[in-house]
């Protein structure tokens, strides 16, 4: 009976063992972000709403600002983006604040309560990507998120703690959170069954041996 109370456990946790090492970032270390065609710079300058919005990189890599026009994104870390803009802003404003965040635009698919196409900051995780799209559906799983490009999976069992620039995702990609298997959605029922067929066992053991 020790025996298979131990495969009973073991066929329990070990899934989830393995759950929590697909959950593990790749790395830690913090990586510069570019821009590239078909992603979107949100530009934010205090008391100048007619001036700020979401602005879409061309493919000649450039951005089309008010007042400024054309302006080149793709060669700079977008962490610099905000002073080249504060310094060509300055010609016309007086002082101005600017705020700058780059944004990947993915569609996120499958298991998510609100799929679609969404403008998102590299520098979140997978998880916070799903958020944006509702969360997942009851059946949904964070461990099994798929990275796809041009109608081919480029990466698999992706981990939600991963941020998309860790984990190469670019404009255009899609972002699919699959099903739970069918273990996990039924891990009440499974146990419920093995231990009805542990206690039957042991009945039967027990009268078993108090027969004479």
């Amino acid at each position: 009976m020790r025996t298979f109370s131990l495969i009973l456990l073991l066929s329990l946790f070990l899934p989830l063992a393995e759950d929590a090492l697909a959950q593990q970032p790749a790395g830690t270390g913090q990586q510069s972000v570019y821009l590239r065609p078909g992603d979107a710079v949100r530009v934010e300058i205090w008391r100048e709403g007619e001036l700020s919005g979401e602005f879409l990189v061309n493919v000649n890599g450039t951005i089309t600002l008010p007042l400024l026009g054309e302006v080149k994104v793709t060669e700079i870390p977008a962490d610099q983006l905000r002073d080249v803009l504060t310094e060509k802003y300055r010609v016309n404003l007086r002082n101005p604040s600017i705020n700058v965040t780059p944004l990947r635009r993915v569609n996120v698919l499958g298991e998510v309560q609100k799929p679609g196409i969404y403008g998102v900051d590299p520098t979140i995780t997978l998880a916070g990507v799903v958020a944006l799209a509702g969360g997942t559906t009851p059946d949904g799983d964070l461990n099994q998120i798929q990275i796809m490009r041009e109608g081919q999976v480029i990466r698999d069992r992706v981990g939600s703690a991963q941020t998309l620039t860790g984990a190469d995702i670019r404009s255009g990609d899609q972002v699919m959170v699959n099903r739970r298997s069918w273990f996990a959605r039924n891990t009440a029922f499974v146990v419920s069954a093995l231990l009805s067929v542990t206690s039957i066992f042991t009945t039967i053991i027990i009268a078993t041996r108090r027969s004479p």
